[in-house]
């Protein structure tokens, strides 16, 4: 028995340096490699949290984009409808007969006749105002009355 007892105190003794001898020779590589997974942790929780972020703009995005798509189907057949409104208006361009030169003449002297007329009705216009207006005043001269002087 007291044998065996020195060989269990001899092998705990003998594992204890072993282990003493395991770990300091792997202290160093162990805080390194602790150091590298804290680091590593610290990425993985800033990598998850832009990850959600960047799901959150997704989302956002997605939003956006229905709604886009939603107007987007709105507005083609008022688009489409317009179209055909200006290929109509196209068409019936063309359809207009080319004017000859002594119609297009004779149009601008119309045109012209008709800016002369309509200045000296402005001025006739401008001359019964200020006729209108002397007559106010006599009439407004007349009927004050006189004041003693």
């Amino acid at each position: 028995m007291a044998v065996q007892k020195i060989r269990t105190g001899l092998i705990a003794r003998f594992a204890r340096l072993i282990d003493f001898r395991i770990d300091e020779r792997m202290r160093e590589t162990i805080h390194e490699l602790t150091n590298r997974v804290n680091d590593l942790e610290h990425a993985t929780a800033d990598h998850r949290r832009r990850l959600d972020a960047a799901e959150s703009g997704l989302g956002d995005a997605i939003g956006d984009l229905r709604w886009t798509r939603a107007e987007l189907d709105r507005m083609i057949p008022h688009i489409a409808a317009q179209e055909a409104q200006l290929e109509t208006l196209r068409e019936s361009l063309v359809m207009t007969p080319r004017s000859e030169p002594a119609e297009v003449a004779e149009s601008r002297s119309l045109i012209e006749e008709i800016q002369r007329q309509h200045s000296q009705i402005r001025i006739r216009l401008a001359g019964i105002a200020r006729y209108e207006d002397r007559l106010r005043r006599l009439e407004d001269a007349q009927l004050a009355p006189a004041t003693p002087q």
